[in-house]
Protein backbone atom coordinates (compact mmCIF):
# COMPACT_ATOMS: atom_id res chain seq x y z
CA UNK A 1 0.00 0.00 0.00
CA UNK A 2 2.85 2.20 0.90
CA UNK A 3 4.74 1.47 -1.89
CA UNK A 4 1.79 1.91 -4.13
CA UNK A 5 0.45 5.72 -2.64
CA UNK A 6 4.18 6.84 -3.26
CA UNK A 7 4.15 6.18 -6.75
CA UNK A 8 1.13 8.10 -7.04
CA UNK A 9 2.71 10.74 -5.06
CA UNK A 10 5.62 11.14 -7.60
CA UNK A 11 3.44 10.95 -10.79
CA UNK A 12 1.29 14.12 -9.59
CA UNK A 13 4.77 16.08 -8.32
CA UNK A 14 5.74 15.43 -12.36
CA UNK A 15 2.71 16.15 -13.26
CA UNK A 16 2.58 19.55 -11.34
CA UNK A 17 6.10 20.62 -12.73
CA UNK A 18 5.18 19.69 -16.64
CA UNK A 19 2.17 22.35 -15.91
CA UNK A 20 4.11 24.77 -14.47
CA UNK A 21 7.24 24.75 -17.22
CA UNK A 22 4.01 25.15 -20.43
CA UNK A 23 2.61 28.13 -18.31
CA UNK A 24 5.87 29.68 -18.30
CA UNK A 25 6.73 28.96 -22.11
CA UNK A 26 3.19 30.57 -22.96
CA UNK A 27 4.02 33.45 -20.72
CA UNK A 28 7.47 34.35 -22.37
CA UNK A 29 6.52 34.31 -26.12
CA UNK A 30 2.62 35.46 -25.44
CA UNK A 31 0.81 36.71 -29.27
CA UNK A 32 1.75 39.97 -28.45
CA UNK A 33 5.23 39.60 -28.45
CA UNK A 34 4.85 37.67 -31.93
CA UNK A 35 2.62 40.33 -33.82
CA UNK A 36 5.92 43.08 -32.15
CA UNK A 37 8.48 41.47 -33.39
CA UNK A 38 7.46 40.63 -37.07
CA UNK A 39 5.90 44.19 -37.31
CA UNK A 40 9.56 45.33 -36.11
CA UNK A 41 11.15 43.28 -39.07
CA UNK A 42 8.68 44.37 -42.10
CA UNK A 43 10.66 47.83 -42.74
CA UNK A 44 14.52 46.54 -42.17
CA UNK A 45 13.61 43.82 -44.63
CA UNK A 46 11.97 45.91 -47.36
CA UNK A 47 13.81 49.27 -46.64
CA UNK A 48 10.91 51.60 -45.70
CA UNK A 49 7.56 51.13 -45.82
CA UNK A 50 5.20 51.44 -48.55
CA UNK A 51 3.37 54.74 -47.35
CA UNK A 52 7.37 56.44 -46.88
CA UNK A 53 8.27 55.43 -50.28
CA UNK A 54 4.99 56.73 -51.83
CA UNK A 55 6.15 59.98 -49.93
CA UNK A 56 9.46 60.42 -51.92
CA UNK A 57 8.46 59.72 -55.36
CA UNK A 58 6.66 63.31 -55.37
CA UNK A 59 9.65 64.66 -54.43
CA UNK A 60 12.00 63.12 -57.43
CA UNK A 61 9.13 64.23 -59.71
CA UNK A 62 9.22 67.71 -59.00
CA UNK A 63 12.83 68.14 -59.31
CA UNK A 64 12.82 66.41 -63.03
CA UNK A 65 10.21 69.25 -63.68
CA UNK A 66 12.51 71.95 -62.03
CA UNK A 67 15.20 71.03 -64.09
CA UNK A 68 13.12 70.90 -67.90
CA UNK A 69 12.20 74.39 -66.95
CA UNK A 70 15.77 75.77 -66.42
CA UNK A 71 16.42 73.85 -70.41
CA UNK A 72 13.75 76.39 -71.83
CA UNK A 73 14.33 79.68 -70.37
CA UNK A 74 18.38 79.30 -71.51
CA UNK A 75 16.90 78.41 -75.14
CA UNK A 76 14.53 82.00 -75.04
CA UNK A 77 17.55 84.02 -73.67
CA UNK A 78 19.53 82.24 -77.10
CA UNK A 79 17.24 82.85 -79.29
CA UNK A 80 16.53 87.00 -78.07
CA UNK A 81 20.75 86.88 -78.42
CA UNK A 82 20.20 85.45 -81.71
CA UNK A 83 17.42 88.02 -82.81
CA UNK A 84 19.35 91.73 -81.59
CA UNK A 85 22.15 91.04 -84.09
CA UNK A 86 20.10 89.92 -87.38
CA UNK A 87 21.92 92.23 -90.37
CA UNK A 88 24.97 93.14 -88.02
CA UNK A 89 28.02 92.93 -90.43
CA UNK A 90 26.30 93.32 -94.24
CA UNK A 91 28.02 94.39 -96.86
CA UNK A 92 26.13 98.26 -97.74
CA UNK A 93 23.84 98.46 -100.67
CA UNK A 94 23.26 101.78 -102.10
CA UNK A 95 19.23 101.82 -100.89
CA UNK A 96 20.77 101.17 -97.10
CA UNK A 97 22.44 104.43 -97.24
CA UNK A 98 21.40 108.43 -97.48
CA UNK A 99 23.48 110.50 -99.69
CA UNK A 100 23.96 114.80 -100.08
CA UNK A 101 25.83 116.34 -102.59
CA UNK A 102 27.57 119.78 -102.41
CA UNK A 103 29.03 121.97 -104.65
CA UNK A 104 32.92 122.87 -104.28
CA UNK A 105 35.03 125.51 -105.60
CA UNK A 106 38.54 123.51 -105.12
CA UNK A 107 40.89 121.96 -107.88
CA UNK A 108 38.49 123.49 -110.81
CA UNK A 109 35.39 122.69 -109.15
CA UNK A 110 33.90 119.30 -107.94
CA UNK A 111 30.74 117.70 -106.54
CA UNK A 112 31.24 116.29 -102.76
CA UNK A 113 29.01 113.47 -102.26
CA UNK A 114 28.33 112.14 -98.64
CA UNK A 115 26.85 108.62 -97.76
CA UNK A 116 25.22 108.14 -94.69
CA UNK A 117 23.41 104.83 -93.61
CA UNK A 118 19.96 105.72 -92.91
CA UNK A 119 18.49 105.13 -89.29
CA UNK A 120 18.72 101.82 -88.23
CA UNK A 121 21.38 100.02 -90.27
CA UNK A 122 24.88 99.00 -89.75
CA UNK A 123 26.88 97.74 -93.15
CA UNK A 124 30.69 98.13 -94.06
CA UNK A 125 31.34 99.74 -97.58
CA UNK A 126 32.97 96.48 -99.02
CA UNK A 127 34.11 98.19 -102.16
CA UNK A 128 36.24 101.32 -101.99
CA UNK A 129 35.38 103.02 -104.99
CA UNK A 130 32.04 103.96 -105.82
CA UNK A 131 30.24 103.90 -109.66
CA UNK A 132 29.61 107.35 -110.85
CA UNK A 133 28.36 108.59 -114.12
CA UNK A 134 26.09 111.22 -116.08
CA UNK A 135 23.16 109.81 -117.73
CA UNK A 136 23.14 106.01 -119.43
CA UNK A 137 26.20 106.41 -122.23
CA UNK A 138 29.63 105.45 -121.69
CA UNK A 139 30.97 108.79 -122.00
CA UNK A 140 29.58 110.07 -118.93
CA UNK A 141 30.79 107.05 -116.94
CA UNK A 142 33.20 108.41 -114.21
CA UNK A 143 36.92 107.14 -114.09
CA UNK A 144 38.29 106.41 -110.54
CA UNK A 145 41.35 108.54 -110.06
CA UNK A 146 42.24 106.54 -106.35
CA UNK A 147 42.57 108.50 -104.30
CA UNK A 148 42.18 108.47 -100.62
CA UNK A 149 40.38 105.08 -99.66
CA UNK A 150 39.74 103.13 -96.54
CA UNK A 151 38.55 99.50 -96.92
CA UNK A 152 36.27 98.44 -95.50
CA UNK A 153 34.53 101.71 -93.45
CA UNK A 154 31.97 100.82 -91.18
CA UNK A 155 28.48 103.45 -91.57
CA UNK A 156 26.22 103.35 -88.79
CA UNK A 157 24.41 106.38 -86.52
CA UNK A 158 26.49 109.36 -87.73
CA UNK A 159 29.63 108.10 -89.51
CA UNK A 160 29.69 109.10 -93.01
CA UNK A 161 32.12 108.25 -96.03
CA UNK A 162 32.93 111.03 -98.62
CA UNK A 163 33.47 110.46 -102.21
CA UNK A 164 34.86 113.28 -105.00
CA UNK A 165 33.68 113.73 -108.61
CA UNK A 166 34.90 116.19 -110.78
CA UNK A 167 32.07 116.50 -114.25
CA UNK A 168 35.40 117.81 -116.49
CA UNK A 169 38.63 117.59 -116.86
CA UNK A 170 39.13 118.87 -120.24
CA UNK A 171 40.04 122.58 -120.77
CA UNK A 172 38.05 123.12 -124.04
CA UNK A 173 34.18 123.38 -124.42
CA UNK A 174 33.48 120.19 -125.48
CA UNK A 175 31.29 117.86 -123.81
CA UNK A 176 27.48 117.63 -122.82
CA UNK A 177 25.19 119.16 -119.99
CA UNK A 178 23.54 117.31 -117.19
CA UNK A 179 21.43 118.14 -114.12
CA UNK A 180 22.05 115.14 -112.39
CA UNK A 181 24.29 112.39 -111.54
CA UNK A 182 24.42 108.55 -110.89
CA UNK A 183 25.81 107.03 -107.66
CA UNK A 184 25.73 103.80 -107.11
CA UNK A 185 28.32 101.17 -104.62
CA UNK A 186 28.67 99.07 -107.28
CA UNK A 187 28.77 98.54 -111.52
CA UNK A 188 25.88 95.94 -111.26
CA UNK A 189 24.03 97.67 -107.97
CA UNK A 190 20.16 97.20 -109.00
CA UNK A 191 19.42 100.41 -106.80
CA UNK A 192 21.30 103.31 -107.94
CA UNK A 193 20.85 106.74 -106.37
CA UNK A 194 20.25 109.67 -108.35
CA UNK A 195 21.84 112.70 -107.26
CA UNK A 196 20.14 116.29 -108.32
CA UNK A 197 22.92 118.86 -109.29
CA UNK A 198 22.88 122.56 -107.91
CA UNK A 199 23.35 123.46 -111.06
CA UNK A 200 23.29 122.07 -115.27
CA UNK A 201 26.95 120.76 -115.32
CA UNK A 202 29.31 120.50 -118.38
CA UNK A 203 30.29 116.72 -118.59
CA UNK A 204 33.31 115.49 -120.37
CA UNK A 205 35.88 112.70 -119.04
CA UNK A 206 34.51 112.81 -115.57
CA UNK A 207 36.37 111.57 -112.51
CA UNK A 208 35.88 110.10 -109.17
CA UNK A 209 37.75 109.65 -106.21
CA UNK A 210 37.28 106.15 -104.14
CA UNK A 211 35.34 106.39 -100.82
CA UNK A 212 37.23 108.20 -97.30
CA UNK A 213 36.28 109.34 -94.03
CA UNK A 214 38.44 112.54 -93.89
CA UNK A 215 36.75 114.55 -97.06
CA UNK A 216 40.35 116.39 -97.47
CA UNK A 217 41.28 113.13 -99.22
CA UNK A 218 38.41 113.20 -101.92
CA UNK A 219 39.44 116.14 -103.70
CA UNK A 220 39.85 114.68 -107.42
CA UNK A 221 42.44 115.74 -109.03
CA UNK A 222 43.55 114.93 -112.80
CA UNK A 223 45.98 112.07 -113.01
Amino acid sequence: MRSRRAARSTRLVLAAVAVTALASTATACGPDDAVGAGSSATPSAGGGSDESRSKESPSRGSDSSGSDSGGSTDKSSSGTSDDNKSGYGQSCGTNDLDFTLSSESQAGGYYLVTAKAKSGITCYLDVNTPSASFGSGVDGVASPVGQGGEDPIKLTGSAVAYTGINPKTTSDNAGAEFESVIVALTEDDPNPAELQLPEPANVDKPIVTNWSTNRSETVPLIP
